[in-house]
């Protein structure tokens, strides 16, 4: 899987899906300024790539959860990853909505769900982990019982991290910050000494002195 993870990494650079800025950084809703952006919903109008992605997802259920009896892509964005994935494992899938609809049955989940199922949660991608314990906790609270999640990819956040870990969620990812940041470098698009403050803003993004570029020291 590493030298996936390296290709994944190459690919989601070349079609725009994740962007790294470090000297215009962008602002997420949280008002944290990053020098990363991300937008996997473009995997979806890249065929070459999506197909890589979508059969590197399915090889990661098989080799990370081989119990898996169905599949539960997150609303939005996980949904049309699920279904591609639900298609080349032969699982079933559903999804979950971020909230119960306020009409008809009022579901959260759509899609059948016995009771004990052993469900995968298909996610685009992972931040600080709070909206996939929420998929998770909706998933439990009907009774699945949660194996993981395969996401596309992870900012690798201390936080996010430190969050699923508590709520005894595992989590598996074909790429991930660091990847993408090293085939950045290799290929031009950030500079070498970068990785530096990227890293930093990695392990706490809400600390703006990520953005110092700091010398080399000799050795």
């Amino acid at each position: 899987m590493r030298e996936l993870e390296k290709t994944i990494a190459r690919d989601l650079l070349s079609i725009g899906a994740v962007f790294l800025r470090p000297e215009q950084p962008f602002t997420w809703a949280s008002g944290i300024q990053s020098p990363i952006y991300c937008d996997n919903r473009l995997i979806l109008t890249a065929p070459a790539v999506r197909n890589r992605v979508e059969a590197g997802l399915a090889e990661l259920i098989r080799q990370c959860y081989p119990t898996a009896e169905v599949l539960m892509g997150t609303a939005t964005a996980g949904i049309a990853h699920a279904a591609i994935v639900g298609h080349l494992t032969g699982l079933p899938m559903g999804y979950v909505r971020s909230s119960g609809k306020d009409h008809g049955r009022q579901n959260r989940i759509e899609g059948r769900l016995d009771r004990g199922a052993k469900t995968v949660v298909v996610e685009d991608l992972i931040s600080t982990g709070g909206s996939c314990i929420e998929v998770v906790q909706a998933l439990r609270e009907a009774g699945a019982e949660v194996l993981g999640i395969a996401a596309i990819f992870t900012y690798g956040l201390r936080k996010g991290r430190e969050r699923l870990d508590a709520a005894g969620v595992r989590w598996e990812c074909l790429t991930n910050f660091d990847a993408v940041c090293a085939a950045a470098a290799e290929e031009g698009r950030i500079l070498p000494e970068d990785l530096d403050r990227l890293s930093r803003f990695r392990d706490n993004p809400e600390d703006p002195g990520w953005k110092e570029v700091r010398p080399c020291q000799d050795t």
